[in-house]
C-alpha cells in the first residue's frame, strides 16, 4: 500500500524508508498505470532520480528539510516549471518552456519534494473533458470509464491510484474539489489570497485559487503549509504570515452550519452523498461540535454569478488567441471561451453586484457558526463519454459559490455509491480558518473508514 504523505515522512525521518525507494515504487505505478489512467502528459524521471538522491543524501546526513523532503509529487500542467515544458494541456502552448518556476512550484522544490512530471488537466482548465486535444483526458481510477471532473483532472487521478503522494490543483469553479470529489480524495481550496498565482496560468483572476491535493486532509495540511504565504508578485495574495495548522482540534463549543437546501433541494444529491454529509455531521457533533442548520443563498444565485464572471474574465485573458488561432484550441474550450465573448459590460457589472449581495448575505447567515457542510458534488462519477458539453451551465454546481466568496472549501471521501465510486462532503470556512476546515476533515476521515480503500 502506498503511505500518505505523513506516514511516509515519519519513516524517512527515521530512516525506514528511502526516498529513492519511495520514488522508484511510484514510477513503477505509473509505468504499469499510466496508459490506461493518462495522468501523466510528461514524466521527469531525471528529475525525479536527482531529486531523491539529492534528499536520500539529507536523509543520510541528518539534515532533512521537512515532512515533504523526499516525497514524490507532480504538479498540473499549468503550473509554471523551469526547463520543463509546460502546456496546459493544449495545443497554443504546445512547445511552451518556462524560464521560471511559479511561486508555489519554488516552495514545494525548496522543501525537498520530488517531482515526478507535469498532470494532465482541463484545456486552459477550462476546457474538458475533451478527445480533440494533443493528449487524451485523465480517467478515473476506480473506473476507467469513468469522468475524474476537473479541471484538476490529472493531480485526482494520479493521487487516487498511488502515482504519487500529493500534488497541485487550482480552483476557479470547484477544479480541486470536484476531482477531490470523483476521484476519493481530499483537496482544499483555500481562502483567496493564501497561496501565490504566480507562475500559473490565469483563468478567472478574481476567482482563481492555488492548492493541494492528496489522499488524505492531514497530507493536504503539510502540502499547504508549504505553499502558503505572502507573494508581492500576485496583487491577490494577502499580506499574512505562512500559516501552521493544528488539527487536533477540541470540537466542544463548535457550531457547524448544515446547508441542507443546496444538496436536498437546489441541486438533490444522490442517497449515498446524502448519506455521506449526514454522518459527517453526525460524526462532528459525536466529537462535540453542535449542527444547525443554516440557509444561504441558492446554489443557482451563486452559480449565475459566478458563470457571468468566470466567463468574462476567461474571456479577457483568450481573446486575443481566439481572435487570431482559435482552432488551436479544443472544440469544447472554444465553444466555452466564445460564450464569454458574448456578454456585455454590463453583464459582468452586475454579476459584480451580485456577488458582492451574496457576500453580505452569507456573512450574515453564518454569522454564527464555525463551518458550514453540503455536497461537493451530486453523486459518483459519470461515464466520460456522457459528459455535456455545458454539464456546468445544466444544473448548478456545489463549489463556485465559495469560490465568489473566497472561503476556505475541502473536500474529503465519505464512503462509495451504489456503483462502488466514491462520494464525498464539502467542509467550509470562515476566511482564513483552512486550518480548522483542515482539522474537521481530519477529525471525519479518522472515523469515517473511507481511507481505507484504494482503487
Amino acid at each position: 500500500m502506498i503511505p500518505t504523505i505523513a506516514e511516509a515522512a515519519g519513516l524517512i525521518a527515521a530512516k525506514k524508508l528511502s526516498p529513492v525507494e519511495l520514488m522508484k515504487e511510484c514510477e513503477s505505478r505509473i509505468a504499469a498505470q499510466n496508459g490506461a489512467l493518462h495522468a501523466f502528459i510528461l514524466e521527469t524521471p531525471e528529475r525525479a532520480l536527482a531529486d531523491a538522491k539529492a534528499a536520500e543524501a539529507r536523509q543520510m546526513a541528518g539534515t532533512l528539510k521537512g515532512r515533504l523532503d523526499g516525497i514524490p509529487i507532480g504538479h498540473k500542467d499549468i503550473y509554471s516549471t523551469a526547463g520543463i515544458r509546460t502546456t496546459c494541456h493544449s495545443a497554443q502552448l504546445l512547445d511552451n518552456v518556462p524560464s521560471e518556476d511559479a511561486v508555489t512550484v519554488a516552495k514545494w522544490r525548496d522543501a525537498g519534494v520530488v517531482l515526478m512530471g507535469k498532470l494532465a488537466t482541463h484545456e486552459f482548465a477550462f476546457g474538458g473533458p475533451s478527445f480533440d486535444l494533443p493528449w487524451p483526458p485523465a480517467r478515473n481510477p476506480w473506473n476507467t470509464e469513468c469522468f475524474t471532473s476537473g479541471s484538476s483532472s490529472g493531480t485526482g487521478a494520479a493521487v487516487a491510484a498511488g502515482l504519487v503522494l500529493g500534488g497541485t490543483g487550482s480552483d476557479t469553479g470547484g477544479s480541486i474539489r470536484g476531482p477531490a470529489a470523483l476521484c476519493g480524495i481530499a483537496g482544499i481550496k483555500p481562502t483567496y489570497g493564501l497561496c501565490s498565482r504566480t507562475g500559473i496560468y490565469p483563468l478567472a483572476q478574481t476567482l482563481d485559487h492555488a492548492g493541494p491535493m492528496a489522499w488524505t486532509s492531514e497530507d493536504c495540511a503539510i502540502l499547504l503549509e508549504a505553499m502558503a504565504g505572502h507573494d508581492p508578485s500576485d496583487p491577490g495574495s494577502a499580506d499574512r504570515p505562512a500559516p501552521r495548522f493544528d488539527l487536533a482540534q477540541d470540537w466542544r463549543g463548535r457550531r457547524v452550519g448544515l446547508i441542507r437546501h443546496m444538496h436536498e433541494v437546489d441541486n438533490p444529491v444522490s442517497a449515498a452523498t446524502l448519506k455521506g454529509i449526514n454522518e459527517t455531521a453526525e460524526i462532528l457533533r459525536k466529537l462535540g461540535a453542535t449542527v444547525v442548520d443554516v440557509t444561504l443563498p441558492s446554489l443557482q444565485e451563486f452559480n449565475a454569478a459566478g458563470w457571468v464572471t468566470l466567463s468574462g474574465e476567461a474571456w479577457a485573458v483568450h481573446e486575443e488567441w481566439m481572435r487570431s488561432q482559435p482552432l488551436k484550441y479544443g472544440e469544447f474550450l472554444r465553444g466555452r471561451l466564445a460564450l464569454g465573448g458574448l456578454l456585455s459590460a454590463g453583464d459582468y457589472i452586475q454579476a459584480q453586484r451580485q456577488r458582492r449581495d451574496l457576500i453580505a448575505r452569507s456573512i450574515a447567515a453564518a454569522a454564527d457558526v464555525d463551518l458550514l457542510l453540503t455536497a461537493a458534488a451530486p453523486g459518483e462519477a459519470p461515464k466520460i463519454r456522457e459528459v455535456p458539453k455545458w454539464a456546468s451551465l445544466e444544473k448548478p454546481n456545489f463549489t463556485i459559490a465559495f469560490n465568489l466568496l473566497g472561503w476556505p472549501a475541502l473536500t474529503i471521501c465519505t464512503g462509495f455509491g451504489e456503483g462502488g465510486l466514491p462520494v464525498a462532503a464539502q467542509i467550509i470556512g470562515k476566511p482564513w480558518q483552512d486550518g480548522l476546515v483542515l482539522a474537521a476533515g481530519h477529525a471525519v476521515e479518522r472515523e469515517n473508514g473511507a481511507r481505507a480503500k484504494r482503487p
